[in-house]
């Protein structure tokens, strides 16, 4: 599953979270992280990342644009990495799920409170 998180997120949760998700990245690691929303969404949707975010901007960019890319939505508001790592790790089925599984294809986002 390849998660992209945005620069609202801490790179350091990609060291926590890499045994469920392997395949994680923020926007820094990729070079994108002075990128605004609207061009994270493009390189997102151009390279099969499913967008992870407490910023409600790339839920709007869904509504208007559609997807993909997914939308995984954080509403609890900044946290410590750590915390955030064990909800995204201790949530993998239902990411995974909400990725993958065909009664999921019309749902563009996830929001995890």
């Amino acid at each position: 599953m390849k998660l992209l998180f945005d620069q609202n997120i801490s790179f350091r949760i990609i060291s926590k979270i890499e045994t469920d998700f392997p395949e994680a990245k923020q926007v820094r690691q990729l070079g994108v992280e002075n990128y605004s929303d609207i061009e994270i969404w493009e390189f997102a949707k151009n390279n099969q990342y499913t967008i992870v975010t407490f910023d409600a901007d790339f839920f709007d960019l869904s509504n208007l644009k559609g997807h993909p890319p997914k939308i995984i939505w954080f509403r609890f508001g900044n946290t410590k990495t750590e915390f955030l790592a064990n909800i995204i790790n201790s949530k993998k089925q239902i990411i995974e799920e909400f990725i993958n599984a065909d009664s999921y294809t019309k749902i563009a986002c996830l929001e995890i409170k």
